[in-house]
């Protein structure tokens, strides 16, 4: 049974620009009958005639004047063994822009409407296919930039996630059944489990969703990746070290200080993790109102930033500067690199003894690339705290879903409170139901229109 309108759409899925092959794809009741007046065969019965998961050459006409504009082959996939459980029909035309924009023009001429953004898998979603996680890991599927993310978004496609929180909800699920037993049948002999074993039930229910958060993290991690700040005076290599990381020459180095005014921004991926590099302009007393400028945006660059790059020459001798940006320096995970070990050390021992703020240090140089490598295998120890697999496992990588996570985890918790307190069924049977509505938002099973909106305009036109 279709949940979803009894309108035809179509749309062009494949990426604008020219290509070797572009993609109509038609879905709906009428996605045969619509691609019956735009594709003639060449030669045999007609599109209506045809078996499901066929594919046939035909020429693409004009439905109004019969005029060909392109030659296609034609797939022919009948409900509901389709990506939305409708009759789908995709005309695979040369990949000019024309060619395809005629194409379309043509197939909504003949009585389709131009998709929205990602109604092709909102159906899908409508229509049972696939639950909210797979829909919305549709999106970090085709949005990932490294080979973690990607497994990490296969993983929550082919439903991983969604076994975890459904086994979670079940067991929200099996308590509530017990409590309600109690409230609807005070009056009679109907034998419920005892409160500390429901209390037992729910507090193993608690520790599975906080083994689902602490995923959260890394997920984070593997989707949007780490701001990794670079940071120090002026002239003590953070550029030289940018481009090191980036084995390519992006920022301007010169021997003049305070070359960068701005923050440069580039990506690179240790061990599947994107870090946000961020080059910023040394931190020292301005001279200028543009140098002043790219201050303010190196300690805004500290303050978002999940990792600091503490930049310091180790080839001159330590500065009252370099003591005050030293202490001065904050957040969660420092590190701080001693850079130039290509000339000799200026700093003793005692000055390169690590302050407690920071995470680590590191000694290379920027110029040879001496100790890059040992760089970015600290930056991972310190990310990962061990190695990290994507695939194969449930990891949150949604904010949605972590949020909800919290307050289904909130509604637990509270609930084994009033257990605990020996307060009303009545009353613990509706912060179970506000937790279970909440894992269900996970899903799709308790989501609200004005929920899904929002998920679907982040799609583009076509899938």
């Amino acid at each position: 049974m279709m949940f979803y309108g009894n309108d035809t759409i179509a749309a062009i899925s494949t990426a604008v620009g020219e290509g070797g092959i572009g993609i109509i794809r038609i879905s709906g009741d009428a996605a045969i009958s619509v691609a019956e007046k735009v594709v003639k065969k060449r030669k045999g019965a007609g599109l209506g005639a045809l078996q499901s998961h066929s594919m046939f050459l035909a020429s693409v006409v004009d439905p109004v004047d019969g005029s060909q504009i392109d030659e296609a082959l034609v797939s022919i996939m009948r409900a509901p063994y389709t990506y939305t459980r409708e009759d789908v029909v995709e005309i695979n035309c040369h990949g000019g822009v024309m060619a395809l924009r005629k194409t379309l023009g043509a197939v909504l001429s003949a009585g389709a409407r131009a998709a929205e953004a990602g109604e092709f898998t909102k159906r899908a979603f409508l229509n049972g296919r696939i639950d909210l996680t797979q829909a919305e890991a549709v999106i970090d599927t085709i949005r990932s930039k490294t080979d973690a993310a990607l497994k990490a978004a296969v993983s929550q496609l082919e439903g991983g996630l969604s076994e975890k929180i459904r086994g979670v909800a079940e067991k929200v699920a099996d308590v509530l059944t017990q409590v309600e037993a109690a409230v609807d049948f005070s009056d009679e002999d109907i034998e419920t489990l005892p409160a500390t074993v429901l209390f037992d039930l729910l507090n193993e229910t608690n520790h599975a969703i906080e083994q689902l958060l602490t995923t959260a993290i890394r997920g984070r991690m593997i989707k949007e990746g780490v701001r990794t700040a670079i940071i120090g005076k002026p002239n003590v290599g953070k550029s030289s070290l940018l481009n090191a990381l980036l084995r390519k020459e992006r920022a301007i180095v010169t021997p003049i200080p305070g070359t960068t005014r701005d923050v440069i921004e580039e990506t690179i991926t240790i061990k599947g993790i994107p870090l946000v590099l961020q080059d910023t302009a040394g931190i020292r007393e301005a001279s200028d109102e543009v140098e002043k400028i790219g201050v303010r945006f190196a300690q805004e660059a500290i303050r978002s930033a999940e990792i600091v790059l503490f930049v310091v020459d180790g080839s001159r001798q330590i500065t009252a500067e370099d003591t005050r940006l030293l202490h001065e320096v904050d957040g969660e995970l420092l590190i701080l690199v001693v850079n130039k070990s290509d000339l000799p050390p200026a700093w003793s021992a005692q000055e390169l003894a690590l302050p407690d703020r920071f995470k680590a240090r590191v000694e290379l140089s920027a110029l040879s690339g001496d100790g890059i490598e040992v760089l970015e295998e600290t930056v991972e120890r310190m990310l990962l705290a061990g190695s990290l697999d994507a695939a194969g496992s449930a990891i949150v990588t949604n904010a949605r879903h972590e949020q909800l996570l919290k307050h289904a985890q909130a509604g637990v918790n509270e609930a084994m409170e009033l257990i605990k307190t020996g307060r009303p069924e009545e009353i613990i049977a509706t912060v179970l139901r506000d937790a279970l509505d909440n894992l269900g938002e996970i899903t799709g099973e308790t989501v609200g229109d004005d929920v899904l909106g929002r998920i679907f305009s982040q799609f583009c036109i076509g899938k």
